[in-house]
């Protein structure tokens, strides 16, 4: 015999919301569309300077890294999304 819970429809209700008001930021950013950032926007954005970027990105084109980058002609381009995952992943413990 199966045993029932009996939870009030308002503790369910605001179960419900709680879990909804936590997974908002995490559906937003499958559908935004990503956007990418030149050098002096990523440098801005993540409070580094250029020459750390440059660091960066020359340790990933040896292979040394899996800092996220494109080449664009001449230009380096950088992935919003990518840049906040390789940020989450690379976090200190």
């Amino acid at each position: 015999m199966k045993a029932e819970l009996n939870i009030p429809q308002e503790l369910v209700e605001e179960i419900a919301d709680r879990v909804l008001q936590k997974m908002l930021p995490v559906l937003e950013e499958w559908h935004m569309p990503d956007q990418y950032l030149n050098i002096d926007e990523l440098s801005a954005m993540l409070g580094k300077s250029k020459a750390q970027i440059y660091q960066w990105v020359n340790s990933a084109s040896h292979g040394l890294s899996n800092f996220p980058y494109r080449k664009a002609g001449r230009s380096l381009r950088f992935s919003k999304k990518e840049i906040k995952n390789w940020l989450k992943s690379n976090k200190s413990g």
